[in-house]
């Protein structure tokens, strides 16, 4: 039988520009002392470990840990590009939920390069998404830009066409999220945009603008996860954040066989995902008030709203429109900022995300709180039993989304 899941703990470091100040080691072992502090309790409880990282040497995961304790816990190491820290979460997540181990720490840490992401350093084999180039070039032709905004600016044109969304739409989605981050003292960009701002600053590819897409960055975050007898036997009860569910999926073969750049970017990735969710959850889009969501570049905020299905299909213009997307509206999106105002180290983005959305459930987000009565209030309860919120999170190859 399946254990339940708790995070009791999370940690992140502030998120900057790249510097050579900072290395990897120091980042991840402030996030991972922040997350044992939150938690209350010491790294030798820890029964097992696993750490996220996209561009680094192998075992860079000992190396941030042996800092904190040398216990002799496995340690795994997981590269899984933007997905890296909500697959360590992932991971960890399943060694509690198969009952092998009552304690798993999760972290993720990137030092980035400066300027925009490059490229594979391994010249002498096949890239990993030389076929997903491949098909992006068939239906859209490569122009002079980064990569990466060729990509999801190609699949927002593609959108845009489709149902009439702007790159109006699309300032206004970085906009918010500038909004939102101002008021978050771990952004690398606490600074508000106007929607005037962000399409006058420089243009990037189709309709992403500098101010719509998300900066490189250096960081970590860091997560410390429970079973049900771990919490009650430790008393952290009022800690504890339980994660309902948690789903991850891949590419399907429609990516290559359908003339879609949507699909070439994950879009069915979000959907089967977000759908495969709310099935084993039995929770609904409509009971979700606060989404942590992947905004690698604005308009992939703008066309995964569908795949969430936090609105219907065609209808994200709208929904931008009408402010569903922002607080007063229906749900608030990124209330952290989003990548696009907190950064994106890739290998510390879905943890992050978690401590976000944990700070969100336990009333601790300060400037940033979305409902200050969404949590249970500790009112007395029975002995043996407890009081949690629940965090609903899913996730994929390529993104991280509640």
């Amino acid at each position: 039988m399946a254990q339940k899941v708790f995070v009791v703990g999370v940690g992140m470091t502030k998120f900057t520009k790249p510097s050579p100040d900072r290395d990897y080691p120091e980042m991840g072992k402030e996030a991972v002392e922040a997350a044992l502090s939150d938690a209350g309790v010491k790294y030798d409880i820890v029964q097992q470990a696993v750490c996220g990282y996209a561009k680094g040497d192998s075992t860079s995961g000992q190396r941030v840990l042996y800092q904190v304790g040398m216990t002799g816990i496995p340690i795994y190491n997981v590269n899984n590009n933007c997905a890296t820290g909500s697959s360590a979460l992932f991971l960890a997540k399943q060694l509690v939920e198969g009952g092998i181990s009552d304690v798993v720490l999760a972290v993720g840490f990137e030092k980035m390069a400066p300027g925009a992401l490059g490229g594979s350093p391994y010249n002498d084999r096949t890239h990993p998404l030389d076929k997903h180039t491949a098909k992006m070039v068939e239906l859209a032709g490569m122009a002079k830009a980064p990569m990466t905004p060729q990509f999801f600016g190609n699949a927002g044109i593609e959108y845009m066409k489709k149902y009439g969304a702007t790159e109006l739409h699309v300032a206004k989605v970085a906009a918010k999220n500038h909004r939102h981050g101002a008021k978050n003292p771990r952004a690398q960009v606490a600074k508000e945009y106007t929607v005037e701002e962000v399409l006058s600053s420089r243009k990037i590819f189709g309709p992403l603008t500098k101010l719509a897409c998300c900066p490189t960055s250096d960081g970590a975050g860091a997560a410390v996860l429970m079973s049900e007898r771990a919490v009650v036997r430790l008393g952290l009860q009022n800690k504890a954040v339980e994660i309902v569910g948690m789903e991850m999926a891949t590419d399907t073969a429609e990516v290559f066989t359908e003339k879609s750049l949507l699909k070439v970017v994950g879009y069915d990735m979000t959907a089967l995902a977000a759908k495969r969710l709310y099935e084993k959850t039995k929770v609904s889009p409509k009971d979700v008030n606060v989404v942590e969501l992947h905004d690698c570049f604005a308009t992939t905020e703008m066309f995964t709203y569908e795949g969430l299905q936090l609105c219907g299909v065609g209808q994200a213009g709208k929904f931008i429109d009408d402010g569903d997307n922002t607080y007063g509206g229906r749900v608030v999106v990124n209330p952290s900022g989003g990548l696009i105002a907190k950064g994106h180290p890739l290998g510390a983005t879905g943890l992050a995300q978690c401590a976000e959305l944990v700070w969100q459930l336990r009333g601790e987000a300060g400037d940033r709180q979305v409902y200050p009565v969404y949590v249970t209030n500790p009112v007395p309860h029975k002995p043996g039993s407890y009081l949690t919120s629940t965090l609903q999170v899913l996730e994929r190859s390529v993104v991280f989304r509640i």
